[in-house]
């Protein structure tokens, strides 16, 4: 790759990793306008799409009207950077140090984004003057980190194509499943009284050991059901919260429930299931539960043979010596609007490390940003050709 367009990557990703994006609260406008006028600057149009929050503007690009149509899809939002005592680099100070660029989102996901960007600006040129068919299209989405509706927004407003590439870092390897991810919140009821009189009232928190042993035993039972390419189902009890002062039964105890689930289950059934456990220790307890779920990432899954990722599969393999077994990741995408909401054929496939998203001192190897750039433009040329096998 010269040497020019390296240095023309590093500048991108320094650029949009110095611009704060965290959600919550969701700070993306101010790079949804860069990236904006980044396309602008080189005679690609860009639109501000203002839904679903007008505050929150996203970015779509759309070039060329051939077919296929190959979308590159890259959220700007970042988890929020939190003790700032903890990194010993500026989380918003894009810091070069030995190859790697530090700083939050770095890994998840503006380097995703800014190959993606690039990508778009070379396959645009190549398309408008008509050495490469097809037509290409660009998106940077608002509130992945939350589950909010940003890449289904811009889907649904004409952003869309034959095919989709969530460029989340996977190590350049391409996962055509992933598991879905559901909160549940569970409420027990007690009643309050002073802690002088215990007696007096109903312990929220005595109620709701039932309710964790029943959750326990749930969890083992969801363990067994696995798939071959993202491993196993979990319900892990993550969060506990009771009480409001050192003197007072509590009244009420919330159980937070974090359900990792299969391509091979929907979220209809995991419903049921916690409507089934809650009934029983209700029956078999003196307890009064509610429960609601707070947050949904569905699962997705498409044939792990497909030509999408058969092209990715083997570019990556040939530039970059990735593995070749089919593959799946254990954490939630967008990539589930593509494939459950829009009926697209879509992987999952970026430079970085997944391991270092969400760290202190967050970062990515440059190197590893400019292979990811090579096999996206090796790869996404041969997709707007049509060669597929």
């Amino acid at each position: 790759m010269p040497s020019a367009v390296r240095d023309e990557l590093e500048a991108l990703i320094t650029a949009l990793v110095e611009i704060e994006t965290e959600n919550p609260p969701g700070n993306e406008a101010a790079c949804a306008e860069y990236i904006r006028e980044w396309f602008a600057d080189r005679g690609i149009d860009a639109e501000l799409v203002t839904e679903p929050y007008p505050d929150r503007p996203q970015v779509g690009v759309r070039v060329g009207d051939g077919d296929p149509a190959l979308v590159l899809n890259g959220h700007i939002d970042v988890v929020p950077a939190g003790d700032r005592e903890q990194w010993e680099y500026d989380p918003y100070g894009a810091v070069i140090e030995d190859g790697a660029l530090y700083g939050r989102g770095s890994v998840d996901m503006k380097t995703g984004v800014a190959i993606g960007m690039l990508a778009t600006a070379q396959f645009a040129d190549d398309i408008e003057s008509g050495e490469l068919p097809g037509s290409i299209v660009f998106q940077a989405a608002i509130g992945e980190e939350t589950a909010e509706p940003g890449t289904k927004t811009l889907l649904e407003s004409g952003y869309d194509g034959d095919y989709g590439v969530v460029l989340e870092p996977t190590d350049l390897r391409t996962g055509t499943s992933e598991k879905g991810l559901a909160w549940y919140d569970v409420h027990v009821t007690g009643e309050p009284s002073h802690a002088s009189r215990p007696d007096q009232g109903a312990n929220a928190i005595v109620r709701a050991r039932p309710v964790l042993d029943a959750l326990a035993e749930y969890d083992e039972t969801v363990r067994d059901r696995t798939d071959e390419l993202v491993g196993r189902a979990y319900a892990t009890v993550t969060m506990l919260e009771a009480g409001t002062k050192e003197n007072v039964v509590p009244e009420r105890a919330t159980i937070t429930i974090d359900r990792r689930f299969l391509p091979a289950e929907t979220i209809e059934d995991i419903d049921a299931e916690i409507d089934a456990v809650l009934a029983e220790v209700e029956s078999a307890h003196d307890v009064e539960t509610s429960w609601e779920r707070t947050r949904t990432y569905e699962s997705a899954a498409i044939d792990p043979n497909s030509p999408l990722a058969a092209v990715f599969r083997r570019r990556s393999a040939t530039i970059a010596d990735v593995p070749t077994e089919p593959w799946g990741i254990n954490a939630s995408t967008d990539v589930r609007n593509f494939i459950n909401d829009a009926g697209m054929d879509a992987i999952t496939w970026g430079p970085g490390d997944i391991s270092q998203a969400h760290t202190y001192d967050e970062h990515v190897d440059l190197e590893a940003a400019a292979t990811g750039l090579e096999i996206l433009l090796e790869a996404g040329r041969e997709m707007l050709r049509g060669e597929l096998e």
